[in-house]
């Protein structure tokens, strides 16, 4: 029979760890250099533990998501600070209020996604976002208004993000580094979905099409949603014009207004259309 890591002869390490619990207590057992490594905090924070913490950080992701079987993702940037409809008053700019329109095409989005995720029980085109609010509860939103579940990959800031309420509490993620949940938004990406944003929504966008463009990720549907604010904030003819990019690269990418647009789109590119 083929050994599962749960029938080998040795002690595993959840039970050394019960067992610490049950020493002496005394200055020998107290210091930290008796402490079990990965127990120790003060040890694997250290300076010299960062390629480890990196290893942990890829590894824990990566393990649930495929013990899920979770195949593909359809990922979804976009800016944090875009209101809900319900709540636009409370927006700090008469732009955000106007792009409140936004949340529920990104909320529409991600349940019609989620519909089609569910004829395969889940495993493909599962909705990922960055798991905070604005789009990215729109995202998580959408998913479960289908009933489906949904994957927020959250990083900690130094002004607090907790999870929106939407994320499938066991598909919740925390990162302290940003390349590795990078590499956790693309590694199963079939599609990548761009709406309005910030500082963080163009820096996942030119990442992933530098990707993209340099034959480092293999090319998806990628939609930038709204074409007007886009254009108005990226002139992106003027870079092919200047030969930074080439005018091939334009073809990268492509503007959507609405949800059922961008489903279709996804859905021709899986039929070789």
């Amino acid at each position: 029979m083929k050994d599962d890591g749960r029938n080998h002869p040795f002690r595993d390490s959840q039970q050394d760890v019960a067992a610490t619990h049950r020493i002496p207590d005394t200055p020998q057992t107290r210091a930290p250099a008796y402490r079990l490594a990965f127990t120790d905090d003060d040890f694997m924070c250290r300076e010299e533990l960062r390629p480890v913490r990196l290893q942990l950080e890829l590894l824990k992701p990566q393990m649930i998501l495929d013990e899920r079987g979770i195949e593909s993702t359809i990922v979804m940037f976009g800016g944090s600070r875009i209101p809900e409809p319900a709540k636009k008053d409370t927006a700090r700019t008469k732009t955000l209020a106007e792009l409140s329109s936004f949340y529920d095409e990104a909320r529409k989005f991600a349940r019609l996604m989620t519909e089609r995720s569910m004829e395969s029980y889940g495993r493909e085109d599962v909705i990922v976002t960055g798991g905070g609010p604005g789009v990215m509860e729109a995202g998580n939103r959408g998913a479960a208004d289908a009933g489906g579940s949904s994957i927020g990959l959250n990083i900690v800031l130094p002004h607090e993000q907790a999870p929106n309420e939407y994320v499938t509490p066991d598909l919740c993620f925390n990162f302290h580094y940003f390349a590795i949940r990078k590499m956790h938004f693309l590694m199963r990406a079939k599609a990548v979905c761009i709406f309005p944003g910030g500082f963080g929504t163009l820096d996942e966008m030119f990442e992933s099409l530098t990707l993209i463009q340099t034959g480092r990720m293999r090319r998806v549907p990628f939609l930038l949603f709204g074409r007007a604010f886009w254009e108005k904030i990226i002139n992106w003819e003027v870079l092919a014009e200047a030969g930074t990019i080439s005018a091939e690269d334009l073809d990268l990418f492509q503007y959507v207004e609405t949800a059922e647009e961008a489903v279709k789109i996804i859905g021709d590119w899986d039929h070789g259309c």
